[in-house]
């Protein structure tokens, strides 16, 4: 069987469901930790590996706030932005929807403004810099309640960074009904950004179909357990919903048992839009290139296949419709001249 590593490594990408915090390295981890001794996390790179294993959902939320609590300054945010767009760059990701819960710095006193100068100056950095293109989902921190979403709302609509384009709902969603959160979704569309929430993770299709009737998503981040029900499916596809999926997330979290079993073969002899995505890829030690290692070997894919599923993210994207064109150009050109020199 063809090695396809060589050829994801090099692929042009686009990915639209990674986030900001989850997405720091050991190295940045551990600097911030070393920065701020009063957090029990390790400021060893390699401990990191034994603290980012996780029992459950509830585990990995847990220590996933406690990185949060890493992010204290405005300095902090801009550095953490740039590094992951520098690991991005390094990958060939050409593009990404990086979600970012700001609720979470600015509770922690780092003034709102100053955080929406970090993000924008790291982002026009990276893309000047790097050549990869960052745009914003702010999410809303499920397990904190209302407030959460009301003062992320807020920030979304009366603070909005020109990066910004949706609007998201993360976290744990056992105890979480997606359905109150309606009011702050319906205000962040108004504003004319897109709907993002994650649903069908952790809980049933139920949480999917109320994303989609309370929140008016137009992806789903996860959707694992869509496969559970048909006629969602047959939703999904007519309507061209795509799902955000993150193979090894799912399993580390827990929320599917074993990567033989993880749906995502099903998503798409459905005919689902399905996106390949990396969620918290250093917590999960994982990164976008081995996701689609891993997609590969799940959906049997050869190079066109896997050519084929990374357009899906392009396609399933909110960039701009010549920046759509520019990366599926970009992929195509790459793999036919990939093959070229293969033949």
């Amino acid at each position: 069987m063809t090695d396809l590593h060589p050829f994801i490594a090099g692929l042009p990408k686009a990915e639209l469901h990674v986030h900001h915090v989850g997405s720091a390295s050991p190295r940045i981890v551990a600097e911030l930790a070393a920065h701020h001794p009063d957090s029990k996390v390790p400021t060893d790179p390699e401990a990191l590996a034994d603290y980012f294993t996780f029992t459950d959902f509830a585990h990995f939320i847990d220590v996933y706030l406690s990185v949060v609590d890493l992010i204290r300054t405005p300095e902090d945010v801009r550095l953490l932005t740039f590094e992951i767009a520098r690991d991005m760059a390094r990958q060939n990701i050409r593009y990404a929807e990086l979600t970012l819960t700001p609720f979470s710095s600015t509770r922690r006193g780092i003034n709102e403004v100053a955080f929406m100068e970090a993000i924008e100056d790291a982002r026009k950095a990276a893309e000047a810099e790097l050549g990869t293109v960052l745009r914003w989902c702010f999410d809303i921190p499920g397990e904190a309640g209302l407030e959460a979403a009301a003062e992320t709302a807020r920030l979304a609509v009366d603070l909005r960074p020109e990066g910004l384009v949706s609007f998201g709902l993360g976290g744990p969603e056992i105890g979480v009904p997606r359905p109150q959160f309606k009011p702050y979704f319906d205000l962040a569309i108004d504003a004319g950004l897109h709907s993002v929430p994650h649903a069908g993770e952790t809980t049933g299709p139920g949480t999917v179909w109320d994303a989609l009737t309370d929140l008016r998503a137009e992806r789903i981040g996860h959707g694992t357990t869509s496969v559970q029900d048909p006629r969602l499916l047959a939703h999904l596809a007519e309507h061209r919903i795509a799902l955000e999926v993150c193979p090894t997330s799912n399993i580390a979290t827990r929320a599917v048992a074993t990567m033989d079993e993880h749906p995502l073969r099903q998503m798409v002899e459905a005919g689902l839009l399905v996106t390949i995505n990396s969620d918290d890829p250093p917590m999960f030690g994982t990164d976008l290139n081995s996701e689609y290692g891993v997609a590969a070997h799940l959906l049997d894919l050869d190079e066109r296949g896997v050519a084929d599923l990374a357009k899906n993210a392009v396609r399933a994207s909110f960039l701009d419709a010549a920046g759509k064109a520019r990366i599926a150009d970009e992929i195509d050109t790459y793999t036919t001249d990939w093959l070229a020199r293969r033949a």
